[in-house]
């Protein structure tokens, strides 16, 4: 399993994790950026930080029907936990703004399902997933992601853990309390487009 440390190595190396002066797609302005897909365009890397995920997914849940992941950052890394521990893997999509399955997937009543993500922030698709989970009578085991950097105030699980490779802490900022040291920094738009 991999450490904290190497894992963070891996992100940074891939330049999935970047440090500078950012404004995200909320508007709030951040020290960090997280772009999973540039770690997905190296395999090699990704598989590492996959394998290592898995393991700590093993050793939470003994029993997952079907892995769950929202489209579009989510459909990779389901895909490949599903592929490591040998499991149904499917993803839903956005229809008319609501989460949907499609393509003729399906979740049996009383399935045990997991969500899988590349990154959990505010945990909105998360949230989305498991209200799709209820509508087919199945069971919300749990979460994991690659990444969490999710707050607990904004996001709010009942009896639920994400399990993930990296929890990290990435305060964000209003523009009227940005702090001096990051106000020196230029700022970058990345957006979900960055690519470098």
């Amino acid at each position: 399993m991999l450490s904290l440390k190497d894992s963070l190595v891996v992100l940074k190396k891939t330049r999935a994790l970047l440090e500078g002066h950012f404004i995200l797609s909320s508007g709030l302005h951040s020290s960090k950026y997280v772009q999973c897909a540039m770690l997905l365009r190296k395999p090699a890397l990704a598989s590492k930080i996959c394998n290592s995920l898995a393991e700590k997914i093993k050793k939470k849940f003994n029993k997952i029907d079907i892995i769950l992941s929202p489209a579009m950052g989510g459909i990779i890394i389901g895909y490949e936990i599903g592929r490591i521990l040998n499991k149904e893997t499917i993803f839903c999509e956005r229809v008319k703004g609501k989460f949907k399955l499609r393509r003729g997937f399906t979740i049996k009543p009383n399935s045990k399902v997991l969500i899988v993500e590349d990154v959990i922030t505010t945990g909105k698709s998360s949230l989305e997933c498991v209200k799709l989970i209820n509508k087919y009578k199945a069971k919300h085991i749990g979460f994991a992601a690659i990444i969490d950097r999710s707050d607990r105030k904004s996001f709010k699980i009942k009896g639920k853990n994400i399990i993930s490779q990296v929890k990290i802490n990435i305060p964000t900022y209003k523009n009227n309390k940005i702090p001096l040291s990051l106000k020196k920094i230029p700022i970058v738009s990345p957006g979900s487009r960055f690519i470098k």
